[in-house]
């Protein structure tokens, strides 16, 4: 199991997306791609070199204390906060927002506006269901300003609440302890295990029993990592967050000494970023 404290560090990752103009020639239109794909390459190979590697997770994003805070997830697909928006998070399909401070969403129009801009598919973003309102009328305001769709799904999510991101993976809301409402965020890996009782039995008559809506499978999930946002300790010495703890990753934001009311278990075994990314 990992801590990893982000509040003070600077780290920054960027992705460059080029276009090229509609008055090029052909010739010109298709070298353009070319050195700009081999730029972009390098870039993505550059920037996956400066990822923390943690359990086998690379980790990025950038994280200020009271500016800016976006942790990416690239080999899942998802980031937690948006910030002021980093030019990385554009490419995670997944958002979840812990709280409504502005140093933690407020790029979330400009999130949807770039992805919409270079034509990637509408993101889907994950926030506490207590502002799921005011996120909307968030949008509404700017597409009224933008004359723009905006295009997203927003979804509102409870504390105990679970929201799937494939079928190996979902992520549930736990309670973290801040001055405003906020949450935090425990990913799941989910594995399927054939139950003994099938075991060796041909495939036709298994999927004869599936068909007959037999549960032939036993679910397993493992709490691969943890993000809190900005948090004070009581979330540690909460019962109903002991997933949290047991997560191979525990990314926390901290609003005070948090690190001091951590387990033994854990608290040796915490990376604290001061180098940045």
């Amino acid at each position: 199991m990992f801590c990893q404290n982000l509040k003070h560090s600077r780290f920054c990752l960027q992705i460059s997306i080029s276009m090229a103009s509609s008055g090029e020639t052909a010739r010109e239109s298709i070298d353009a791609r070319s050195d700009n794909q081999k730029q972009q390459q390098k870039k993505k190979n550059r920037a996956g070199a400066e990822d923390l590697q943690i359990e086998g997770y690379p980790i990025g994003g950038l994280s200020i204390a009271g500016h800016e805070t976006c942790v990416i997830m690239p080999s899942l697909n998802l980031a937690f906060d948006i910030g002021k928006c980093p030019q990385r998070a554009i490419s995670q399909q997944f958002l979840f927002i812990s709280h409504g401070h502005m140093d933690h969403i407020g790029g979330l129009p400009m999130y949807v506006a770039t992805r919409g801009l270079y034509r990637m598919a509408p993101p889907t973003i994950i926030v506490p269901k207590v502002i799921k309102e005011s996120v909307e009328k968030l949008f509404e305001a700017h597409m009224a300003m933008d004359h723009s769709e905006l295009e997203h799904t927003l979804v509102g999510l409870d504390v105990g609440e679970e929201f799937c991101v494939r079928k190996d993976l979902k992520v549930r809301a736990f309670k973290t302890y801040h001055v405003i409402p906020s949450q935090g965020y425990i990913v799941y890996s989910v594995k399927q295990k054939l139950k003994q009782e099938y075991s060796g039995r041909p495939g036709a008559e298994l999927k004869s029993l599936r068909l007959l809506g037999v549960e032939i499978t036993n679910t397993y999930t493992t709490p691969e990592i943890a993000f809190t946002g900005d948090t004070m300790s009581d979330f540690i010495t909460d019962v109903d967050n002991a997933d949290a703890l047991r997560a191979k990753i525990l990314i926390m934001e901290v609003i005070e000494n948090a690190l001091s009311a951590l387990p033994p278990p854990l608290s040796g075994r915490v990376f604290a970023l001061t180098n940045g990314f």
